[in-house]
């Protein structure tokens, strides 16, 4: 009686303790600068989701957003070389100081829609993937932000009508597009833009819709002009170090769930854009198609920006701005 009773207790712990659920085996802190409302961030999470499921809770990815961990982003392919963050995204551009080729991404007018962007991305990615290992890491995924348009107090149907426009630009090549077309550049940071739109210091603004939304453009522009200057582009990198330790099964299951991450996120972008585009349009913002003349003429006055990069650009870029072009020509 007193055996069959210690069974039954067995039984009934063992019981007790297989409904506990098991800490993960792995957990890793990942880092990301933007926002938690971010698409970025979000897609960030969705991914660290699917990991969790696929692995049965064995690898956890714990998204850290707003810069929770300290990092601002230019040092970001330092910081996950050194394992001091195993998993983060970065905008490309942001890092292309420690690798000209990154810069690539950023040049005006290279791309004419999303579809040109994604095409020159799968273009580079082999040259990016060794990159990445010469940084001691692995590109999971590549993902997009909306394209940069401008957003103007006058419509804009040719280039010589934005000659004088004075335009708030956020980086290097927009303040040359700008200079290009006879346009006077203001590096302003966001927080500045509404009220120096507001007084008539600036007309014209350089960004994508998600901002527009959020800088509630209707109040003080009129219309916007989707020119696709240039699509920004972030990578979600991992630590090589770390991915190596993990199984062959789980490293095969994040490269597998990183391009079905990439995938949605071209796709949830681009919809993104146009659910940004629209309500802009119905707070009173005209959307202003442009022109294939007026497309042709931007590439024509902004080649000299292109030839300045490619003369000093290391030969891998070269090889990528050759085939991409190859490919669209």
């Amino acid at each position: 009686m007193k055996r069959t009773i210690a069974v039954l207790l067995a039984v009934a712990v063992l019981a007790l303790f297989s409904t506990v659920p098991c800490a993960a085996e792995k957990t890793w802190n990942a880092n990301s600068v933007w926002p938690p409302n971010n698409h970025h961030t979000i897609g960030m999470q969705e991914f660290a989701a699917k990991v969790k499921a696929a692995t049965n809770g064995e690898l956890e990815i714990v998204v850290n957003a707003g810069g929770a961990l300290g990092y601002k982003g230019p040092e970001l392919l330092k910081a996950v070389r050194d394992g001091l963050v195993p998993l983060s995204d970065m905008l490309i551009s942001g890092v292309a100081g420690d690798e000209k080729t990154f810069q690539i991404v950023t040049l005006p007018f290279l791309v004419e829609d999303f579809q040109q962007a994604r095409l020159l991305l799968d273009t580079a990615r082999p040259y990016f993937d060794k990159l990445a290992a010469k940084w001691g890491q692995k590109i999971l995924y590549i993902a997009p932000w909306p394209g940069a348009g401008l957003w103007a107090k006058r419509k804009i149907v040719s280039v010589e009508q934005m000659a004088g426009l004075k335009t708030r630009t956020y980086d290097k090549n927009g303040a040359l597009v700008v200079e290009a077309v006879g346009g006077t550049p203001y590096a302003l940071p966001f927080s500045e833009v509404y009220s120096s739109l507001a007084t008539g210091l600036i007309d014209s603004v350089i960004t994508s819709t998600p901002t527009g939304v959020d800088g509630k453009f209707w109040e003080v522009l009129n219309y916007y002009h989707p020119l696709n200057i240039t699509i920004a582009t972030d990578m979600v990198n991992v630590n090589l170090r770390a991915f190596q330790k993990l199984d062959k099964q789980t490293q095969d299951t994040l490269v597998r769930l990183g391009k079905e991450m990439e995938d949605i996120m071209w796709e949830k972008v681009a919809r993104l854009d146009k659910e940004k585009e629209a309500i802009c349009n119905e707070n009173g913002i005209e959307t202003v198609p442009p022109s294939k003349a007026l497309l042709e003429d931007l590439k024509r006055v902004t080649e000299g920006i292109r030839a300045d990069w490619l003369e000093d650009a290391p030969p891998m870029a070269q090889k990528i701005y050759a085939e991409f072009l190859q490919k669209v020509q």
